[in-house]
């Protein structure tokens, strides 16, 4: 069974660096770290390969500069392979343009499945898992909390407000995993180590045949026109209790629409 897992590399939450002033995006020149909710897709397709018993995992993901700090996390978990995608023209790519991009990359590794995040950390759009699935003419499964393979079909616990949906789809499928389903494991100084001989195959937008008027500032359907920070917090209301304060809670909670 061979399993492509897209991962998404980010600038350190701890350190994200700075905006460019003139798109208003942020910088990626830096080095980068695995989105933590594409580990739970890593683990997710790990523990799938071992329960088959034979297959692979196999990385997708674009970044520019051929930057692979957050492949490499993956690959030391245990990912076999990975697949950068990494091209000048793909600076601003809005959703619909990564999707293009990493459909590309993952048709040719010919998958069994495919796992990704529900959402970027740094994005939040939580599209490009279905519209990945659209562009390669599969079916596409959301927010699974567990997935087993059984006689060439998924079977899939995904999760809703009221519990779970049982799904059953035939391979092969694209499926969105939620964050904290499985406990993402640690690289081992061993994997650590291995990791820096995995194969990571370089493409870019002519190899995969993608025209760049599609992608990037060319293609986009958005644009971010400005960028603000967060009002201050107001300080909140101080209710001294003089025997009343039960009521004027009541009353403010009443205004606010929750009683």
């Amino acid at each position: 069974m061979k399993v492509v897992v897209c991962v998404k590399q980010i600038p350190d939450p701890a350190d994200p660096g700075a905006l460019d002033p003139e798109t208003n995006t942020l910088k990626r020149d830096t080095k980068l770290i695995l989105d933590e909710s594409d580990s739970y897709g890593v683990e997710m397709a790990l523990q799938l390969v071992d329960a088959a018993g034979d297959g692979e995992v196999h990385l997708v993901s674009m970044a520019a500069n051929n930057e692979v700090g957050g492949l490499r996390t993956a690959l030391a978990m245990g990912a076999s392979s990975a697949t950068i995608v990494s091209d000048d023209a793909l600076g601003g790519s809005d959703a619909l343009g990564t999707s293009k991009v990493l459909a590309a990359a993952i048709a040719r590794q010919e998958p069994d499945l495919v796992l990704a995040g529900t959402e970027s950390s740094d994005g939040y759009t939580g599209v490009v898992p279905e519209q990945v699935a659209e562009l390669m003419g599969l079916p596409s499964v959301t927010f699974a909390k567990s997935i087993s393979i059984e006689g060439g079909e998924a079977k899939i616990q995904r999760q809703t407000e009221a519990g779970y949906d049982d799904v059953e789809c035939p391979l092969p499928v694209v499926v969105s995993v939620t964050a904290g389903v499985v406990e993402p494991r640690y690289p081992s100084f061993k994997g650590i180590m291995a990791a820096k001989s995995k194969p990571v195959d370089e493409l870019d937008l002519d190899a995969l045949g993608i025209d760049a008027a599609q992608v990037g500032w060319a293609g986009a359907g958005q644009e971010i026109v400005a960028v603000d920070e967060a009002p201050a917090r107001e300080a909140g209301e101080v209710i001294e209790d003089d025997g009343d304060a039960h009521e004027r809670i009541v009353a403010f909670l009443d205004d606010l629409k929750i009683l």
